[in-house]
């Protein structure tokens, strides 16, 4: 799903709060060493290829998109593929050129994501003198049975010596991903990958229950029966270890997988779950601003040929429209333990939440799936079990209200 966002210069007159108008900008850089069984983002295998070319026509688009710029771009997120397993000529290269499209604005967080074992001294020279201020690693497990299952080529020897290079050489803040729900996964080694990650005192981390999405490999297992899924109830049981164990470390539960320390939560991804505008360059990149969503032609060669002859590389877009703002609104702001901004809701839709709800909201509140305070509708830790319900009902309200007459359209 590619959030949609909101503008509130084009769509609405009235005061808005900084929040909306502050932007993201993605970059995709799609290169892998190879391609895990379980991912469905747009990568390939490097295999020796030439990298130069792809990052030339980034660049080219992101100077196209920003000027100038649809917002102030407050965070700048490079992910992919895995950006660092770029030569650590070719990675300052591609960082230079994001910098210097960006000086302009306050960057408050700059992310670039990593793999174990694809950061060495001098890559993580490369992004502290870029600017880099928080890395984003895909550790996955410290269960080496478990990293194969998922088609991972680190071991979890290599993760500890990945963070400690990081950290020395003066990235502030670092972000462990993890996932849960493994085939052949228990709660006892789901809570050794859990302390295992606590012991390297990260700054943030990312727990994802794992997914079988349509066309990898693994859902290709599964359904050949080579694959026995986690149990349900098993899984439900580690998401709550994952709750109960960060939470006696001192992180926040501020996202349905998302923990940080205080001060450190992901600013860029707040972005998204906010429904605020950003840019996406690169290939399958997304971007929302001005009203409008687009998605980037999901190909390394088609991409460079797109920037070459059209100056753009964008496959689909769409504007957006009132039915869709408010159901996204509900399906991303419900993640948050913030909750969905009932003023927020009020300014971007011109509707009452409160009105247009309540044919399901007393109910859910009784049944303490939701909490319903003066500012915000939020899924309780019982709701966070039940979430695809509540959101399936509340996003029915939306479609409902489709032809009703709204003060931001």
């Amino acid at each position: 799903m590619i959030p949609i966002c909101y503008d509130p210069g084009e769509m609405n007159t009235a005061p808005v709060q900084d929040r909306l108008t502050r932007c993201g900008l993605y970059v995709h850089l799609p290169f892998c060493e190879t391609k895990c069984g379980y991912c469905d983002f747009f990568s390939v295998p490097l295999k020796g290829r030439a990298t130069r070319p792809l990052v030339q026509r980034v660049a080219r688009e992101l100077q196209r998109r920003l000027s100038p710029a649809p917002h102030p771009i407050r965070t700048v997120f490079v992910g992919g593929g895995t950006p660092t397993i770029l030569p650590a000529d070719e990675l300052a290269w591609l960082l230079d050129e994001v910098r210097a499209k960006i000086e302009s604005h306050l960057i408050e967080e700059f992310t670039v994501e990593a793999n174990p074992a694809t950061v060495d001294d001098a890559k993580a020279a490369v992004l502290v003198q870029c600017g880099v201020t928080r890395v984003s690693m895909g550790a996955q497990s410290f269960i080496p049975e478990e990293l194969t299952t998922l088609e991972r080529l680190h071991s979890p020897d290599d993760i500890a010596p990945s963070v400690q290079t990081l950290r020395r050489r003066g990235v502030t803040q670092i972000n462990l991903d993890l996932i849960f729900g493994i085939p052949g996964q228990t709660c006892e080694t789901w809570k050794h990958s859990l302390e295992s990650a606590l012991e390297l005192e990260p700054d943030h981390i990312a727990c994802y229950g794992l997914t079988y999405e349509p066309g990898t490999r693994l859902t290709a297992l599964r359904n050949a029966g080579r694959v026995e899924p986690c149990d349900e109830i098993i899984e439900s049981g580690m998401f709550q270890q994952t709750v109960d164990i960060l939470a006696a470390a001192g992180f926040e539960h501020y996202e349905t997988s998302n923990f940080a320390r205080p001060g450190c939560r992901c600013e860029h991804n707040l972005i998204y779950w906010r429904n605020g505008p950003y840019v996406g360059v690169g290939p399958s990149a997304a971007g929302c601003y001005a009203g409008r969503r687009y998605k980037n032609i999901a190909d390394v060669s088609g991409y460079i040929r797109a920037i070459d002859e059209a100056g753009h590389a964008e496959a689909d877009g769409e504007r957006i429209n009132h039915t869709m703002l408010m159901m996204e609104m509900v399906m991303m702001q419900l993640r948050l333990t913030e909750g969905l901004s009932l003023d927020d809701f009020r300014r971007r839709t011109g509707l009452d939440p409160r009105q247009l709800f309540a044919p399901v909201l007393e109910n859910m509140t009784r049944q303490g799936w939701l909490t319903d305070s003066d500012s915000c509708i939020a899924l309780t830790p019982a709701g966070r079990l039940v979430a695809d319900v509540v959101i399936r009902d509340l996003a029915a309200l939306c479609e409902d209200a489709e032809d009703q007459p709204t003060a931001a359209f």
